[in-house]
């Protein structure tokens, strides 16, 4: 993920803004971390590059 994407991120829950925590960079580009709202208490995993920004009970397997 470019972390010039997290201003244009909301959370999809609230609309808050979203808080970056960055676990691991390469090339610039944020690797793994996670998206938190402050807002609610939703947070979102960033794995290989890509963030998940599916609501939490949306990204349960059914």
């Amino acid at each position: 993920m470019q972390p010039g994407l997290l201003e244009i991120l909301c959370c999809p829950v609230c609309r808050g803004e979203l808080r970056l925590t960055i676990a691991s960079e390469r090339d610039g580009e944020i690797w793994t971390g996670t998206l938190s709202c402050p807002k609610c208490p939703a947070e979102y995993p960033i794995e290989d590059g890509i963030p998940n920004l599916l609501p939490p009970d949306s990204s349960a397997p059914p």
